[in-house]
C-alpha cells in the first residue's frame, strides 16, 4: 500500500526565508569547520543496561541518538529517524554509540522520517528493517520506499494524518529543507511528527528545524502535548546555522510555544556536524530552562539509552 495525498516537484514555495548560500558553504568548510572544537566521544552521557520493560498502557520514550528515539505507547513500537549507522555521508564518525541495539527494536509497528538528509534518512540503517513495515514519510519521499521493496508506505503533507492500529500520526511543519544528491533540492517536504495516543496525549518530535511561528500554531491545534523532542545541536556558527536549526535557547522558546509540559533534547553528541563543544548543547539548555523557570523534573535530559515513562 502507498498513499500519496498530492504530487508536486518543487518544496521550494515552503522554505521560511533564504538558506545559506554557496559562498556560505564554502566559508563554512574552510574557515569555520577548521577551528571546531575537537569532541572527545566520552563526555557524551550513556545509559547502559538493557530495555526495561513498559506496562500497555505506559507511554515510554528511549532516546537512541541524535533524532532517533523508540517511542512505546498502547501496546506499539514506534521508530523516528532511524539511524544505526557509524558513519554518513559528508560529516566524521558519530560520536556516541547507538543506544540500543537494532535487535532490541522489533517489533516495529512503524518508522516516521521527517526529511530526507543522510542524518535522518539512513539506507544502511533502513534496509535492516522488514519490508512490511509501515513507513510515515513527508510529502516526496516515498518513491524511495518504494523502490526498496516497503509495501506500507504513506506520505503526508503539513498537518495530513493518518491512523495505525490506535494511534494517530500528524504531520506538521518545520523551518528547514532537503536534499540528498545535485538535482533533488526541495523536491520532497520535511517536518515533524504528532504522535497522539488513545487517551488524548500527544508526543511532539519535531525532525530538523530553525524557529518560526508554526510552534504557537502546532500548539494551537494539539493542545495535550506531553513531551517535545526538539533539535539543540548543529548552532555553530549561528551566521550559518540559525535559519535551519534551533539553538538550546531557541528549543526552550519553541516548547513553550508548543505548550509542552516536558522538553527532551535532541540532535546532539552523535554526529559532530558542526563545530560547537560536545557538551555545550546540553549545558546551554538547561541554563535556558532554569532561566525560564522551568522544573528540574520536566526537563528530560536524557542520556543516550535512557528510557523514561510518562506519568499516568
Amino acid at each position: 500500500m502507498v498513499i500519496r495525498f498530492q504530487r508536486r516537484r518543487s518544496f521550494a514555495d515552503r522554505l521560511d526565508g533564504p538558506l545559506p548560500n554557496v559562498r556560505d558553504v564554502l566559508r563554512f568548510m574552510w574557515k569555520e569547520k577548521s577551528r571546531a572544537t575537537v569532541l572527545d566521544r566520552r563526555l557524551v552521557p550513556l545509559h547502559g543496561g538493557p530495555l526495561p520493560g513498559v506496562e500497555p498502557h505506559d507511554v515510554a520514550v528511549t532516546w537512541i541518538g541524535h533524532a532517533t528515539f523508540l517511542l512505546r505507547a498502547a501496546g506499539c513500537r514506534v521508530v523516528t529517524d532511524p539511524v544505526w549507522s557509524t558513519l554518513i555521508p559528508g560529516v566524521p564518525p558519530r560520536t556516541s554509540p547507538p543506544g540500543l541495539a537494532f535487535e532490541e527494536l522489533f517489533p516495529v509497528d512503524a518508522v516516521l522520517i521527517s526529511h530526507n538528509h543522510y542524518d535522518h534518512l539512513d539506507a544502511a540503517t533502513l534496509t535492516r528493517f522488514p519490508r512490511s513495515t509501515p513507513v510515515l514519510v513527508p510529502l516526496g519521499t516515498g518513491d524511495w520506499f518504494t523502490r526498496r521493496g516497503f509495501t506500507d508506505v504513506r506520505e503526508l503533507d503539513w498537518w495530513g494524518s493518518t491512523t495505525l492500529g490506535p494511534l494517530r500520526f500528524d504531520f506538521v511543519p518545520a523551518r528547514h529543507w532537503s536534499r540528498r544528491g545535485v538535482w533533488d533540492f526541495c523536491r520532497s517536504l520535511w517536518g515533524g511528527w504528532i504522535v497522539t495516543v488513545p487517551d488524548g496525549r500527544s508526543l511532539y518530535h519535531a525532525g530538523d528545524t530553525g524557529y518560526g511561528p508554526f510552534f504557537a500554531e502546532i500548539g494551537r491545534r494539539f493542545p495535550n502535548i506531553e513531551l517535545a523532542m526538539l533539535p539543540i545541536g548543529a548552532y555553530h556558527p549561528p551566521w550559518m546555522m540559525r535559519s535551519v536549526h534551533l539553538t538550546p535557547e531557541d528549543a526552550v522558546a519553541a516548547a513553550a510555544d508548543t505548550g509542552a509540559v516536558r522538553l527532551a533534547g535532541m540532535h546532539w553528541g552523535t554526529f559532530p556536524l558542526t563545530g560547537e563543544p560536545v557538551l555545550q548543547p546540553l549545558e546551554r539548555l538547561r541554563g535556558a530552562w532554569f532561566a525560564e523557570g522551568g522544573s528540574g523534573e520536566l526537563l528530560w535530559d536524557l542520556a543516550v539509552g535512557e528510557t523514561r515513562v510518562l506519568p499516568r
